[in-house]
């Protein structure tokens, strides 16, 4: 469809918001940053031209919308193929459920689920005391500036937390906050602020991930510590039957049942067995988690794109234009 050609910055981000359409949300609210980033600067620069003039100026230089967003599918694509790993095809179900080893993802994702108690104590202190200080000093002359500060502090700290995740999952996560209106008062920002679901789902997003990181704490602590202990007690017994240990095998699994697994020399290599299959189970949960907490952190700190109807659009930028 032929577009005519954006006459203020607002009609610009629209149609680029369009031409996204379907894109990551990440993507696109990095894209909207930059793009009003640039647009306002180059007006700022020309204060003896009009808006219109200065898109018209800029237009061979920056790009129209569909151009800009054709360039950003197309980098998001080489970078994401840059970054991944080498990925080994495997040639059986076997092959695929061991593979995982392979996946560097797992890992990180399974030391991100670690960390998560970390991260989760700092998120959560800073959400209650930041809403409890807010609330407490809101009677007071100190009390808007110091909410406005809480919020501030609790975007870049989202956007922080965005790009950790993205490193631990590899999904892929905003690397510039969200566009606003820095056209708009400052009250008027304000109220924007409040009436935004982000602002919320961002505080609600700290708060939870106090839970979020022990459960995901104790899944990891519990796995590790049964996998790795059956894993190293065929070598412990191994080792202590050829002296190296003052403990016989049969004492160390002597609550095992029933005992001729014992007799047989069969169950002590079942241990390291299960051992092997329990931590090939821990490193699939573990990757599973981090894409599916990537996933729940998107939908809580990353802004929803209103993509408007290509009509719509066009009657607003007639509108505009008349």
């Amino acid at each position: 469809m032929n577009r005519s050609a954006p006459r203020s910055i607002d009609q610009y981000l629209r149609q680029l918001r369009e031409e996204l359409a379907g894109a990551d949300a990440a993507l696109i609210q990095d894209a909207l940053y930059d793009a009003e980033e640039y647009l306002r600067a180059e007006v700022a620069a020309h204060p003896d031209k009009s808006e219109s003039d200065v898109l018209e100026l800029i237009a061979s230089t920056y790009g129209a919308p569909d151009e800009v967003a054709a360039a950003y599918r197309d980098t998001e694509i080489k970078v994401k193929a840059a970054m991944a790993s080498p990925r080994v095809v495997p040639r059986s179900k076997i092959g695929a459920f061991f593979g995982v080893f392979l996946d560097p993802h797992a890992y990180t994702s399974l030391f991100f689920m670690l960390l998560c108690l970390a991260t989760g104590i700092i998120d959560f202190v800073f959400a209650v005391t930041g809403l409890s200080l807010s609330a407490g000093l809101a009677v007071l002359i100190i009390g808007v500036p110091f909410f406005l500060m809480f919020m501030a502090v609790g975007r870049a700290l989202s956007l922080a937390e965005g790009r950790l995740i993205e490193a631990m999952t590899g999904v892929r996560m905003p690397r510039r906050p969200v566009y606003q209106g820095r056209t708009l008062s400052f009250w008027a920002r304000i109220g924007e602020m409040l009436k935004d679901r982000r602002t919320w789902t961002t505080i609600a997003y700290f708060v939870l991930m106090l839970p979020i990181g022990i459960v995901y704490f104790v899944i990891a602590i519990t796995g590790l510590s049964v996998s790795l202990t059956f894993i190293a007690l065929p070598i412990i017994v191994v080792l202590s039957q050829s002296g190296w240990f003052g403990l016989s095998g049969v004492e160390v699994f002597s609550h095992v049942q029933p005992q001729w697994l014992l007799e047989s020399g069969v169950g002590i290599p079942l241990f390291g067995v299960a051992g092997v299959l329990s931590l090939t189970l821990l490193m699939h949960l573990a990757r599973g988690i981090g894409r599916l907490h990537a996933q729940f952190a998107k939908t809580m700190l990353v802004a929803r794109i209103a993509h408007d109807t290509p009509r719509a659009a066009e009657a607003a930028v007639a509108l505009s234009t008349n």
